[in-house]
């Protein structure tokens, strides 16, 4: 049936055939919590360090990631508000420029963002799920093995999404508590370490040695921060669905991400009482590397848990799991919005009668994702389009404006300090200039890329 069917001689109602608002508060925690901390906790830090060069000030830029992602995320609870649509910021492009540059913004997430993120998380996941078995030299993990056991985690989640919105919610709880949980181990180990004495790396005079001035350096530390923190605004992407949205999503944005800075902020600072500012340099961020390096975190497990320090690639694997799950429920939401909006297939705005999920919406992701994890190099696809992900945020935070001055009388449920949308916006629009300005070519070709949907449009 499709999602805009009227009552039928059978008596299947429209009442019975739309996407049913059975998201709680405490789904909509787990799916925004769920979603951020996926792999970005366990891999960033490395990079965010070798940047700048210095403890202290990457303590401070995952704070900065963590308070610009937060308002940021209050600005999307106005926008959620003001207009009740699934589908994020494509719903809120279309409301304020109209079809052409919604459409574009539904090419590029269709086409490359969405696919590709779910296919590398995939990847982390089963690259961490396999590690254990090959402690000694992970050069060794048969790349076919990473690749399959990616392969199976996307088609049991998808077909998870197809038979219950509340299976779907439920894996979501389920993997968010544990690595939930594993942050919580390695928190509770640098506290104990702190109660020790070992914290000489905290010191200021230790913590801010060897910091870099570069402010290209600095900026590009700040963008693998917001890697880790991204996710902030999917929820947005299933308004539609959630029990009184008015109130559950700002509650939700205010309870998930002030949590996940703590955490972020806090497991960063465990990190630190237990491996060297030169232990971190030496490590690598991803888990398949040579037979002479090793990740932070194996190294972190190493010092602290010893012979069960398999412990923390299995708490890594868990949490991109979660997140494979949260992207595959947000996206298959954004193609379905597509669709029903006219600018995709009819077929994904189709609704299975008896689960009430958009299963075509779904499975076309998974057939998408599946086809970039037995493809190429798909990390240099991520990279071409971080900057198109930041114009279209701060082309919504924009809109949002507008409709400020435009419309200063219109109902708007929940309602921010006009200066929060201004500062993310132009800090939105810094991060799209500085991404330009450091890599020109990658933004170029990604940019002929989005042009590519016009003539499809």
């Amino acid at each position: 049936e499709e999602s805009s069917s009227s009552d039928s001689s059978e008596g299947v109602g429209e009442s019975k055939i739309i996407l049913k608002q059975r998201i709680t508060l405490v789904n909509a925690c787990a799916l925004i919590v769920g979603t951020i901390i996926g792999s970005g906790i366990f891999i960033s830090p490395v990079g965010v360090f070798r940047e700048v060069n210095s403890v202290g000030l990457s303590l401070i830029v995952w704070t900065i990631g963590g308070f610009f992602s937060t308002i940021g995320a209050l600005c999307y609870a106005e926008l959620g508000t003001t207009i009740v649509k699934s589908g994020g910021d494509y719903a809120y492009i279309r409301e304020f420029y109209g079809p052409l540059p919604a459409f574009l913004r539904l090419w590029i997430a269709l086409l490359i963002i969405r696919p590709t993120s779910q296919a590398a998380i995939a990847l982390t996941f089963s690259s961490y799920l396999v590690q254990p078995f090959f402690p000694n030299c992970t050069e060794l993990m048969p790349e076919s093995s990473i690749r399959l056991f990616a392969a199976l985690s996307l088609i049991i989640l998808s077909l998870v999404n197809c038979m219950s919105v509340r299976w779907a919610t439920r894996v979501q709880d389920v993997f968010t508590a544990a690595k939930l949980l594993a942050l919580a181990i390695i928190i509770i180990i640098g506290v104990v370490k702190i109660g020790q004495g070992h914290y000489q790396y905290l010191e200021p005079a230790a913590a801010f040695k060897g910091t870099t001035s570069d402010i290209g350096r600095i900026v590009i530390a700040f963008y693998n921060s917001l890697y880790a923190y991204g996710g902030w605004n999917y929820l947005n992407f299933v308004t539609e669905e959630m029990k009184d949205p008015y109130k559950n999503l700002p509650r939700a944005i205010m309870i998930s991400l002030p949590l996940v800075s703590f955490i972020y902020v806090t497991a960063n600072i465990a990190y630190f009482t237990v491996l060297s500012p030169t232990e971190f340099g030496i490590s690598n961020a991803v888990a398949v590397v040579s037979c002479t390096k090793t990740t932070f975190c194996n190294l972190f497990g190493d010092k602290v848990l010893g012979v069960m320090s398999w412990i923390i690639p299995v708490f890594v694997s868990l949490s991109c799991f979660g997140s494979v799950n949260g992207s595959i429920f947000t996206s298959s939401r954004l193609f379905f919005v597509g669709a029903r909006e006219g600018q995709l297939p009819n077929i994904l705005a189709m609704i299975h009668t008896k689960h009430f999920t958009p299963v075509p919406a779904i499975m076309f992701n998974c057939i998408l994702s599946l086809l970039y994890l037995v493809s190429g190099d798909i990390w240099s696809l991520i990279t071409y389009f971080s900057f198109f992900n930041w114009l279209c945020v701060g082309m919504a935070i924009l809109g949002l404006l507008h409709w400020r001055y435009k419309y200063p009388d219109m109902e708007r449920p929940v309602k921010m300090h006009i200066s929060l949308p201004i500062t993310f916006f132009i800090a939105a629009a810094f991060l799209v200039v500085m991404a330009v300005y450091a890599a020109p070519k990658e933004c170029l070709i990604g940019a002929c890329i989005v042009l590519t949907g016009i003539p499809v449009y």
